[in-house]
């Protein structure tokens, strides 16, 4: 395992795509990694764990290479609810025919869950050990015992110490991640950059500011449901009308979302309707409801009906 910094410029002509999946434990950083590898949101971030839900394809083109990154959930090792069980199901189906594998942890640290998401990579998949949140080692020194343990426990192709904040840091990954990449033609055009709809989307910016503003409150077995998504456009402009169900497990909950006088659930729809205007270059107008519907976590059926893989 070395740490490298960049890479000689590819030879002219020469196109590369690839697969790369960003594993690791919840709340290492992957979702706002995979944000920064692309250039801009795709997917939703919060200090919660289990945010992301979702396998999510974010496409970064650059000169002659094309990244096709997949985020995916945190591999959850604590809990054994129908939700949890779908969405590790996604975390090993993103592992199948990728060309590299980002494994995310955070320096200095590397604990039991951590050890049985390295367990799911495929033997002959090369990997980059990421090690994120660099910026919150205050010594630096300490990582050199750390990072023998990991060259002994694991046979990393690469080793990349990062802030995913950093844009120098992410710069640098990008171009370790480019000799990875098969040379082939691009899968995508070089505008795009996610797989998801703007519908989906709406979804989840909504599900971040729910996080986001009940904090540890509301535990995680809330989800964001889209009831419309309705756009047109007039006198050149574009309209979007949103209704969504934030569906929860118990009444009260519910209150917990809503608020005293219901300012909580405003502010919800407040942040995140800014967030679409920006994301959908629209006006947006949104509406929020929160309904309870007891054990859906643990419901196979309403996981497939809420849109779960």
């Amino acid at each position: 395992m070395k740490e490298s910094s960049s890479l000689k410029a590819l030879p002219a002509g020469s196109q590369r795509c690839g697969l790369v999946a960003i594993i690791g434990r919840p709340n290492v950083g992957k979702s706002t990694l995979l944000n920064a590898l692309v250039g801009q949101k795709v997917s939703i971030t919060s200090k919660k764990a289990q945010t992301t839900r979702h396998r999510i394809m974010g496409v970064r083109t650059l000169e002659n290479a094309q990244f096709v990154f997949m985020d995916t959930p945190g591999f959850q090792t604590q809990h054994a609810a129908a939700l949890n069980r779908s969405l590790n199901k996604t975390v090993q189906g993103a592992l199948a025919d990728v060309d590299l594998v980002l494994f995310v942890v955070e320096a200095g640290r590397f604990d039991l869950n951590d050890a049985k998401v390295l367990n799911l990579i495929p033997q002959e998949t090369p990997v980059i050990l990421v090690a994120n949140k660099l910026d919150r080692v205050h010594r630096r020194s300490e990582l050199a015992p750390w990072l023998k343990s990991m060259q002994e426990r694991y046979p990393f192709a690469e080793f990349v110490p990062l802030s995913a904040r950093s844009p120098k840091d992410v710069q640098k990954l990008l171009h370790i991640c480019v000799s990875y990449l098969p040379e082939q033609d691009w899968w995508y055009d070089e505008q795009m950059l996610t797989d998801r709809s703007e519908r989906f989307l709406a979804t989840e910016i909504v599900r971040e500011k729910l996080f986001r503003l009940t904090g540890d409150e509301l535990p995680y077995t809330s989800a964001v449901i889209l009831d419309q998504f309705q756009e047109e456009e007039q006198d050149g402009k574009r309209y979007i009308r949103i209704s969504t169900s934030i569906v929860v497990d118990r009444e009260a909950h519910k209150g917990m979302i809503i608020g005293a006088g219901g300012e909580r659930l405003k502010r919800i729809g407040t942040d995140a309707r800014r967030d679409l205007e920006q994301l959908l270059d629209a006006r947006v107008f949104l509406e929020l409801w929160v309904k309870v519907r007891s054990g859906w976590a643990d419901d196979e059926a309403r996981i497939r009906a809420f849109g779960y893989e």
